[in-house]
């Protein structure tokens, strides 16, 4: 089976409301889908990371670089594909977004082999650890307003995620350390005896970092998420060996390579691989081997549209309880709560992920048709396409 034409769409509307976090405002939403076609008629569906301008340039490499290298080859070859592209493109940037790009190809191959195969994801992988998973909700964004009127929201936003269901609720930070800290005991007030997190998307020197974990340790915050420059692996390193709060973090990195230098760095208590910049899901799985050989407990970074979420719900199912026994340490998926059309209204057969959580104590199925286990609306791909 051969493949006959890798296709990028890039999808973007305006958002009912300008919202933002620690590095920037943005005011549309922008999805990034991989369409791989085969000469046996079946079609795979990816998703690359990276929002706005950034998925334009993604969609040149899929489809002026990467496409060439790999039309006409066995689509079920997943690992040579792989390979061949990263080694080509190794000289142009073993991270960022040449790796992205390739995400979503390797995304879509995979689909393509369940579908052949008439399996879901999860069953190629090696089966199902878990019928369904707990769902976090995170929301809390930042807006051009004030600090006090930050705080009044947080606390309410917090308790409204919890009350959909949700079994734990992360925030974004990024006013300044010390207003932060306000966010954070707004946060914690809101979501009351429920789990709550903070993602500062690396805001903070290590010294702010320190000023604001110290007050997320008097809190019971579960995780601090990017405290620092994802370069920083030292200031990583002294975070989790000086404060109570889990440090979580990974979503910027990409490949083994990346991923064993942080794991040896022993600076993450939580990674967060994120399958569609990463490589993949033929390089997430190395890297998720490479976490639970470090002992490092997962929860797979997700975001951008219902394939991503999808394909996240597969790997979770697949994913091995760390470290075992009667009650072992339990995946979450991370959900956006912000309105995302492009998640909620993109498929043919929606996912539902916020009606599931009401009706099923905060869990979500896994899917179980072949390879991702949903189909894209193409009418509604064509609507929102970027020309």
């Amino acid at each position: 089976m051969k493949i006959t034409s890798i296709r990028s769409h890039v999808l973007q509307c305006d958002m009912p409301e300008e919202l933002g976090y620690s590095q920037q405002y943005y005011a549309k939403r922008t999805a990034h889908l991989v369409e791989v076609t085969t000469d046996e008629g079946l079609t795979g569906w990816g998703e690359c990371f990276g929002p706005g301008n950034v998925a334009l340039a993604n969609k040149a490499i899929v489809e002026r670089v990467i496409a060439p290298m790999v039309l006409g080859m066995d689509v079920l070859d997943r690992d040579v594909i792989w390979h061949k592209v990263y080694n080509l493109l190794r000289d142009h940037g073993q991270k960022g977004m040449p790796i992205q790009a390739l995400s979503g190809v390797d995304i879509a191959l995979w689909d393509i082999a369940g579908k052949s195969a008439g399996l879901p994801l999860h069953k190629l992988i090696g089966g199902a650890h878990r019928t369904d998973v707990a769902a976090y909700g995170y929301g809390m964004m930042l807006k051009r307003e004030s600090v006090a009127d930050h705080v009044a929201r947080f606390e309410d936003e917090a308790a409204a995620i919890i009350g959909m269901g949700f079994s734990a609720t992360k925030m974004k930070v990024g006013l300044g350390a010390r207003d932060d800290v306000r966010l954070c005991e707004a946060v914690a007030r809101g979501a009351g005896e429920a789990r709550f997190m903070v993602d500062a998307n690396h805001a903070y020197t290590t010294s702010d970092a320190f000023y604001v974990g110290r007050a997320l340790d008097e809190l019971g915050a579960y995780w601090f998420e990017e405290p620092v420059a994802p370069e920083d692996h030292d200031g990583y390193r002294e975070l989790r060996a000086g404060l109570r709060t889990n440090i979580a973090g990974g979503e910027a990195e990409f490949a083994r390579w990346g991923w064993r230098s942080i794991l040896e760095n022993r600076g993450l208590d939580i990674a967060q691989p994120e399958v569609c910049a990463l490589g993949g899901i033929t390089e997430y799985l190395r890297v998720l081997a490479l976490c639970h050989a470090h002992f490092t407990p997962v929860v797979n970074h997700v975001w951008g549209s219902a394939v991503a979420v999808a394909t996240n719900l597969q790997l979770l199912a697949a994913m091995p309880p760390l470290p075992g026994g009667l009650h072992p340490w339990e995946p979450m998926l991370e959900f956006d709560t912000t309105e995302n059309r492009f998640r909620d209204e993109l498929l043919a057969e929606p996912l539902d992920i916020q009606g599931q959580v009401a009706r099923n104590s905060g869990r979500v199925t896994i899917p179980t048709a072949p390879g991702l286990g949903v189909t894209p609306d193409l009418a509604f791909i064509e609507m929102y396409e970027v020309r």
